[in-house]
């Protein structure tokens, strides 16, 4: 797919990109989707500026091939981070939870690729304003934090492809080649992709986390904390926990005290599957097994092919 403009925009073979999510997203997870062909992201979100570097430069010796940093704008030693990722040649960075006009002119004056990550149409043409090179548009059957506005992926991209002229990139509740398919004659460019690969042995989530969301059915995640900041995670004991602070009308101090520090850390990370935030998306309940990314990625991008031709015919 090299005349795709998501393709051309990053330098990659074919359109998929994966989620910079905290506590998964590692140099890792990041190198092995690269690798394969797409464009791997590594989750800024969970480390120290020092960490970051680290996970830079290990990435730079295990692939030649582009890869980038998810960034969230609303995490603290932003400037730190920045010079990290500039002072380092990161070729691609994708914010989030943030205002893109921030750094978006300084990270390209520095020849590097910006996309930003939203949640509806209004944002979406925020960010094409601010100048970025592509928007991710996120529905809200993706896993983690998530878009007040609840707006399902199947809806979103549509609307956002409407409005805006630079590539975009869907994002939420795609984890097969048949979704691709989906998202992209719905408008997008590109997708990418979170649960899938954060369910992959590349990923650095603990092993309980991993088994716990390959054995999940339909409707065992759900979009809770909304007061907060709307996340979606797995129904465990601090989700029905936090369900009942809501029934109760919980004010958002309330809400922000039982959350505390460290949860999605404790869950993910840890594996502690009763005490954790583990953030996952809706389609986590369509995988039902932990692999490598190179044969995933491949098993994407050929059913994709496959539901193209079958159209086609």
């Amino acid at each position: 797919m090299k005349n795709n403009r998501i393709t051309r925009l990053f330098g990659i073979d074919f359109p998929i990109i994966s989620g910079g999510m905290v506590w998964c997203s590692g140099y890792k997870l990041a190198t092995a989707v690269s690798n394969a062909g797409g464009l791997g992201l590594m989750g800024a979100g969970s480390m120290y500026p020092e960490v970051l570097r680290e996970h830079i430069q290990k990435a730079k010796k295990a692939t030649d091939l582009p890869f980038g940093v998810n960034v969230p704008l609303m995490y603290p030693d932003m400037e730190e981070v920045m010079k990290i990722i500039m002072d380092e040649h990161v070729p691609v960075v994708f914010t989030s939870a943030g205002n893109p006009k921030t750094w978006t002119k300084t990270l390209q004056a520095e020849g590097i690729k910006v996309a930003h990550v939203v949640s509806s149409v209004k944002f979406a043409l925020k960010s094409q304003d601010a100048g970025v090179d592509a928007v991710v548009a996120e529905g809200f059957e993706a896993g983690g934090h998530n878009g007040r506005e609840e707006t399902t992926t199947m809806c979103l991209i549509p609307s956002v492809a409407d409005a805006i002229e630079i590539p975009l990139i869907a994002a939420g509740g795609i984890g097969s080649g048949r979704a691709m398919a989906a998202a992209l004659c719905l408008g997008a460019d590109g997708v990418q992709i979170g649960s899938a690969f954060a369910l992959t042995e590349e990923s650095s989530a603990h092993d309980n986390f991993k088994k716990k969301s390959v054995s999940l059915s339909e409707g065992e995640t759900m979009l809770l904390l909304k007061k907060l900041s709307p996340t979606r995670m797995i129904l465990n004991d601090f989700a029905q926990e936090v369900i009942s602070y809501e029934d109760r009308g919980a004010t958002k101090e309330e809400l922000a005290t039982l959350l505390g520090r460290g949860r999605s850390k404790k869950g993910i990370f840890e594996g502690d599957l009763s005490a954790g935030e583990l953030e996952i998306g809706q389609v986590a309940y369509q995988l039902n097994e932990i692999v490598p990314v190179a044969p995933l990625f491949d098993k994407i991008k050929q059913e994709y092919f496959t539901t193209i031709q079958k159209f086609q015919s």
